[in-house]
């Protein structure tokens, strides 16, 4: 930092003239101070004793809305250009190589593991080769909006398969706790390489949005093919091909593909599932969390979360809530929040109904959902009487997941046999009462009155009733008749974990596959997926490299 030059009188404070520095200052200002670059500015400018016309440029590092009073303040870290404009980028770009020329690895997966494993196989010098199920992300955007006009689901292309995976169309949130597995922050940077608005390298909860993400995911699939990478949509694996006890490929779509095999299906590829427990490749049951869509106006969530009746104003973003409880000895908690989105239909199959949350950019719809879940362990299955259900032993690996879809049939059943979902007003579901009529839902396909509190497993409605019940003291108004409860959520993680060596990431069992991201139960979300798929790829590029 350079020595100051002078002082500069004006009627009412003093001015000081600094010579060309950069500093970074942390700020607590109100919702419209932050929300203008202008008025931003103006701020730094005074607060710091600064001549207005030498603040060149403001950078926000980090952002946050610190909402517990009825005086709301966004707390920032800037970086101030002072007397000079930036020159620096910002944000680490990555550079990838043509690998055209190189040794190949199968990456089972289009989601957001398999796309971070296929680029950062790039840049360790491998080509990658990336065998998609489901279509490529604009296709499938058709088939979404089928569900809803026609009532059927495509089972290769839905809310679940096609490139981008899960989280394409369902949301595009980017918040994670999983932060001690990897570089988060890379997995955002490459985001913003491929389109994303940098903000979300400074927003406490980034989001890049529903609307937006698929043009994002498309430029990735360009960077993988423009360095000589392949992708192949409508590419279904059905079977592993094994050597002397080692992956050396697959088979897809009829046609094999050689090399080792990272897999990254998501949580939602039972038939992989299957193939693996046919196969004798190790998988077990794994703990999940099963319940329903809560969704609320938005405008209420805003009044609650902000402590005021005009809500969020015209300077806040729609109000985020986290509520999380004991019950009974399991878990309770509000996930995925989805403020100012939509409750979608996401089962890929017949004879299910799922439902899921997104929400756009702006966050701008009327309403506000989460997923309202109870934790389920593979020991509590035993005790859930569930028909389907009763002759899977305990030993069986696929006994939480044969638990998640018996729950989607009867949620199909009481749906009327449609992607009609099952739904209740909360009130009257923590009274036991049947809704003789709902509130208007963003759930495009549509609602159906149904007594959720007597169909759904006793022990996942009496611990939501009593959750309720808790979260309702801890926010007043949330506990209400205006918001509806939307069955059934039951895709919150895989049922199944693909089990894998901790060191090498590579299957206990079998030399050269390697399980990945969400549906090898080894993450939850986006980002902790991304961190997954580079962890894999760089342990794939080690196997490559000590076997030649």
């Amino acid at each position: 930092m350079k020595n100051l030059l002078l002082l500069e009188f004006f009627p009412d404070f003093f001015v000081i003239l600094h010579s060309d520095m950069i500093n970074e200052y942390q700020l607590r200002v109100l919702p419209q101070v932050a929300a203008s670059a202008d008025y931003l500015r103006k701020y730094i400018a005074e607060e710091q004793g600064l001549a207005l016309s030498a603040l060149k440029a403001v950078r926000i590092l980090k952002r946050s809305i610190d909402a517990r009073q009825r005086t709301i303040f966004v707390n920032l870290k800037v970086r101030a250009y002072i007397n000079e404009q930036p020159t620096e980028d910002e944000f680490e770009y990555v550079d990838y190589q043509d690998v055209s020329q190189r040794p190949q690895v199968i990456v089972v997966g289009a989601g957001p593991g398999g796309l971070f494993a296929a680029l950062r196989l790039i840049e360790l010098g491998f080509r990658p080769i990336v065998l998609e199920r489901g279509k490529d992300v604009h296709e499938r955007k058709k088939d979404l909006a089928n569900i809803s006009r026609t009532q059927q689901v495509d089972g290769e292309s839905n809310y679940c398969f096609g490139e981008g995976g899960a989280g394409a169309y369902s949301d595009g949130k980017l918040y994670t706790r999983s932060k001690k597995r990897g570089n988060t922050e890379k997995i955002l940077r490459v985001f913003c390489q491929h389109g994303a608005s940098t903000n979300i390298l400074a927003d406490a909860h980034p989001h890049i949005g529903t609307d937006r993400l698929p043009q994002v995911i498309e430029a990735m699939r360009n960077t993988i093919l423009r360095c000589g990478g392949e992708v192949h949509f409508q590419t279904k694996m059905t079977q592993l091909v094994i050597k002397d006890q080692k992956i050396v490929g697959c088979v897809a779509g009829g046609k094999e593909y050689m090399g080792p095999v990272i897999l990254a299906t998501g949580h939602s590829a039972r038939d992989v599932y299957r193939y693996l427990a046919d196969a004798k490749i190790h998988i077990e049951a794994k703990g999940i969390a099963v319940g329903v869509r809560l969704e609320h106006p938005s405008q209420l969530i805003d009044q609650i979360q902000y402590h005021r009746k005009e809500g969020r104003g015209q300077w806040l973003p729609a109000a985020e809530y986290s509520f999380v409880t004991q019950v009974d000895g399991r878990g309770v908690y509000s996930f995925c929040m989805c403020p100012g989105g939509f409750v979608i239909p996401a089962a890929t199959g017949p004879e299910q109904i799922v439902v899921n949350g997104m929400s756009p950019a702006s966050r701008g719809t009327q309403w506000s959902n989460s997923g309202m879940v109870v934790e389920v362990r593979p020991e509590d299955v035993d005790n859930v009487k569930i028909e389907k259900c009763k002759n899977v032993k305990m030993d069986n690996p696929l006994r939480m997941m044969c638990f998640q879809e018996e729950l989607e049939r009867m949620c199909w059943q009481q749906g009327n046999m449609k992607q009609t979902a099952p739904a209740q007003r909360m009130a009257d579901f923590v009274n036991g009462k049947l809704s003789y009529d709902l509130p208007r839902s963003s759930y495009a396909p549509g609602l159906v009155s149904s007594p959720l509190h007597f169909w759904l497993p006793k022990p996942i409605a009496s611990r939501l009733q009593q959750g309720f019940r808790t979260f309702g003291k801890q926010a007043h108004g949330f506990l209400t008749n205006e918001a509806v409860m939307i069955a059934v959520e039951t895709r919150t993680s895989s049922p199944v974990r693909i089990v894998r060596d901790q060191d090498t990431l590579m299957h206990v069992q079998v030399e050269g596959l390697f399980p990945c991201g969400e549906g090898a139960g080894y993450a939850g979300g986006i980002v902790s997926a991304g961190v997954d798929g580079e962890r894999c790829a760089e342990m794939c590029a080690l196997y490559m490299e000590k076997n030649g």
